[in-house]
C-alpha cells in the first residue's frame, strides 16, 4: 500500500492504493475489498433503521469491514435532529462492540459529536471526514481526540492551507470522497502543503492508519 484513501464511493481497484469504499446497507457491493457502512444521516429511513444497523452489525464482523460510517449529524436536513442523535448513538455502539474505528460526517453540529463522544464514552478512534472548518474548531476535535480527513475542500479552498499545516501529523487522513481527482492528486497537494517528500507523507499516513485500524498491511494487501 502507497496510499490509503480513508473515504471514497469509487472502487478503482488501483493496486497502489487501499481504498476504504463508504458502502450502504441497502446498496451492497460484494465486489469491494475494503469498506465502511453506514447510515448516513441524509438517508436514515424511520421504518428501515432497525434493519440497516442489523445489516451493519452483520458486515461489522467481517475482516475486510474497517470502519462504520460514514455517520453523524447534519443540521442542514429536513430529517429530524433527535432521531439523527438516536441512530447515530446506536451505531457508535456498535462501532465499541466490535471496536471499529467511525467515519463521521458533521455539519454543522461540531459540539454535539464532542459532547456524544463524551457522553458515551466512545474509545474507538473517530474521524471527521471532510474537514473544511477553521483552526479553532480543528483544534478543539484534535483536543478531544478525533482525527480529521482532508480532500475535497483542501483541493478547492486555498484558506484551508494553514489549517492542514497545523495538524499534528498523528491525526489527519487524506480521501477523494466523491470527486474526480485521485487521491494520488491529493498527496501530492498535501505533500507540499506540509513540506514533506511524497514518501514521508506515504509513512505519515501509513502509520496513522496502523494506529487507528489495528491491522496489519499484509492482511490488506490487495
Amino acid at each position: 500500500m502507497k496510499f490509503f484513501n480513508l473515504h471514497t464511493h469509487q472502487f478503482t481497484n488501483n493496486p497502489d492504493v487501499l481504498e476504504l469504499v463508504n458502502q450502504y446497507p441497502q446498496d451492497f457491493d460484494v465486489s469491494v475489498p475494503f469498506y465502511s457502512i453506514g447510515i448516513h444521516p441524509w438517508y436514515i429511513v424511520e421504518g428501515r433503521i432497525d434493519a440497516d444497523l442489523k445489516i451493519i452489525e452483520e458486515k461489522l464482523k467481517e475482516y475486510n469491514c474497517l470502519a462504520i460510517g460514514e455517520c453523524g449529524l447534519d443540521k442542514l436536513i429536513e430529517i429530524p435532529f433527535k432521531q439523527q442523535v438516536s441512530v447515530f448513538e446506536k451505531q457508535l455502539f456498535l462501532a465499541e462492540k466490535y471496536k471499529k474505528p467511525v467515519i463521521i460526517h458533521c455539519v454543522a453540529a461540531y459540539q454535539e459529536v464532542i459532547s456524544i463522544k463524551k457522553k458515551l464514552n466512545i474509545s474507538v478512534p473517530m474521524i471527521i471526514h471532510g474537514f473544511s472548518k477553521s483552526h479553532q474548531i480543528a483544534n478543539q476535535l484534535v483536543k478531544e481526540g478525533f482525527y480529521l480527513s482532508f480532500g475535497k475542500f483542501l483541493l478547492r479552498n486555498p484558506d484551508l492551507k494553514t489549517v492542514f499545516q497545523n495538524i499534528p501529523n498523528d491525526r489527519f487522513f487524506l480521501e477523494t470522497d466523491t470527486i474526480e481527482e485521485n487521491i494520488q492528486e491529493v498527496y501530492e497537494l498535501a505533500s507540499n502543503y506540509k513540506e514533506l517528500k511524497n514518501q514521508e507523507l506515504q509513512a505519515v499516513i501509513s502509520n496513522n492508519y496502523k494506529d487507528v485500524f489495528r491491522i496489519n498491511h499484509s492482511e490488506t494487501k490487495k
